[in-house]
């Protein structure tokens, strides 16, 4: 059994980073199944259910923002890896990563593949899974934060987060590590 792993949400300027780690079965096939970034959101959202019932093993960890400012970006993505690998319930006889960087986990084989997403089910899988539950997390707190628009840009740096900062500043859930705006100095409310 071989378990995927991907990570949501690297590059955005607010929320948790979530990565995902997902064992199929041998047989699992679905015409959909693809990098995250390459399926709509209609159809990834679609998609979670059909690969959380049909998964040998699936879940979904988080590092908050203020984890991401405390150890950097890299670190917590690879930690919620992690965190998703020590969820699953099975151990996994081997890990196959998104990308080019992973640490030891526990005494499991691991490789990294670049564009893995796109050539791996269990990895695109798993790209799906922490998109999908990252994305409903930024919902939920547009909800508490609705000035940032989340619910659209999902914490990204969209022109119109950017403007929601510099005209009500950063919420607890920035990453405050991270250039939140072009210029610092459009922080006016310092």
């Amino acid at each position: 059994m071989e378990a995927g792993t991907d990570e949501a949400g690297r590059g955005c300027l607010a929320g948790s980073v979530f990565a995902a780690a997902v064992i199929l079965p041998d047989d699992f096939h679905h015409p959909w199944l693809n990098d995250s970034k390459q399926v709509t959101e209609a159809r990834r959202e679609k998609l979670r259910p059909i690969i959380e019932a049909n998964a040998v093993a699936w879940a979904v960890a988080e590092v908050t923002a203020q984890e991401i400012d405390r150890i950097n970006i890299l670190r917590a993505s690879l930690l919620a890896m992690h965190r998703a690998l020590d969820a699953l319930g099975v151990t996994p006889g081997g890990v196959i990563v998104d990308g080019n960087r992973f640490t030891p986990w526990r005494d499991v084989p691991w490789q990294t593949f670049v564009k893995g997403d796109g050539r791996f089910g269990n990895i695109a899988a798993a790209s799906i899974l922490a998109k999908t539950h990252r994305d409903e997390a930024m919902r939920r707190l547009a909800e508490e934060f609705p000035q940032y628009n989340w619910a659209k840009n999902k914490g990204y740096p969209t022109p119109d987060h950017r403007a929601a900062i510099a005209a009500h500043g950063p919420s607890p859930y920035h990453r405050l590590t991270f250039k939140l705006l072009p210029d610092p100095t459009l922080f006016d409310y310092l």
